[in-house]
């Protein structure tokens, strides 16, 4: 199932770590008008202070992971331009090597059974629902063994925003979608941003593979329009789409990030977990077949530690979700 699975997710991955680096370079030319004005500009985001001290961080992988800068890019399932009591249906963590400039992008499938602090074995996606960036931040880490303190979150009310203001787009699409977003039949058509919306969140009609791709149609639609812009309606765009972004990353850091993100090179797309089963109770899991084994591999995908043996935190959890579930390699 790994290779289906980096399949359908790879190119929404890599497109949305190629829009994260696309800002930063769009700040960088805005740099030259100088510090003031591109502080200016980050001030429109909606900055977020969190003790770090509150984040699970497991024994021993700070030292790890100390030549990795890892970030978490959440997407909110939310029906209004907010922040908060929202599940992150979309999990992006972007690994970024210290000494190449490197990046990686791994997809968190938002179905993953995973141990959530105070609420027992459950669907990762519900981490920030229950606790905002401060408890799924903790969640990715406690599982996965990672050291993530820094977060980026998007709502997806924001695709409707952001195609509005850049006057529609157009997309072809078949009859079964068409019905889902109140066409008649098939074809092609250019969206708004209720219409676009609407295409990216159809779910019912075949998987979350295929909605996922969808998800890629508009913000590739989405970047081609922008391409055919000059950077003066670029930057006006820009200042749309800030204040529907939430960080707790300070503009200085943002700002110290920018000279470097002209050499980051995305070397590879990634779906996690690999090995996946499904898994009904209350509601349909993907379940890791083991979330050990799976965290094993996913350390030495990201940071080539081939030797990698997970930590004891992970290994009980895994050892629970096997309990729970049957599920063993």
């Amino acid at each position: 199932m790994k290779e289906q699975l980096k399949s359908n997710r790879g190119g929404f991955l890599k497109f949305l770590g190629i829009l994260f680096i696309i800002l930063l370079i769009l700040l960088g030319l805005a740099l030259g008008a100088g510090y003031a004005f591109l502080s200016s500009k980050l001030n429109n985001m909606n900055h977020v202070d969190i003790d770090e001290s509150t984040i699970t961080v497991n024994s021993g992988i700070e030292e790890e992971l100390k030549n990795y800068r890892n970030i978490a890019l959440f997407g909110l399932d939310s029906r209004d331009d907010s922040f908060s009591n929202s599940r992150s249906d979309c999990i992006i963590i972007v690994s970024i090597s210290k000494k190449t400039n490197d990046v990686k992008l791994t997809s968190i499938y938002r179905d993953t059974y995973v141990d959530i602090d105070g609420h027992g074995l459950d669907k990762i996606t519900h981490a920030y629902a229950y606790g905002g960036p401060e408890l799924a931040l903790s969640t990715i880490n406690k599982n996965l063994d990672l050291n993530i303190t820094e977060f980026v979150t998007v709502n997806f009310e924001t695709v409707k925003t952001v195609v509005d203001t850049i006057g529609g787009i157009t997309l072809t699409i078949t009859d079964a979608e068409a019905q889902q977003i109140g066409f008649s039949s098939g074809g092609t058509y250019t969206l708004d941003g209720d219409e676009a919306l609407a295409y990216s969140r159809i779910r019912y009609i075949d998987s979350d593979y295929k909605r996922t791709e969808r998800m890629r149609n508009v913000i590739d639609a989405v970047f081609s329009k922008i391409k055919t812009k000059d950077i003066s309606q670029i930057l006006e765009y820009v200042d749309i789409i800030l204040p529907h972004i939430s960080t707790n990353i300070s503009n200085n850091s943002i700002i110290a990030m920018v000279p470097s993100v002209f050499s980051y090179n995305i070397t590879d797309s990634l779906g996690w977990p690999y090995d996946v089963q499904g898994y009904s109770s209350d509601a349909w899991y993907g379940v890791p077949v083991t979330l050990e084994s799976n965290v094993k591999e996913l350390h030495q995908e990201l940071f080539g530690n081939e030797d990698y043996t997970p930590s004891a935190t992970v290994q009980e959890i895994s050892d629970d979700i096997v309990s729970e579930t049957g599920y063993s390699n």
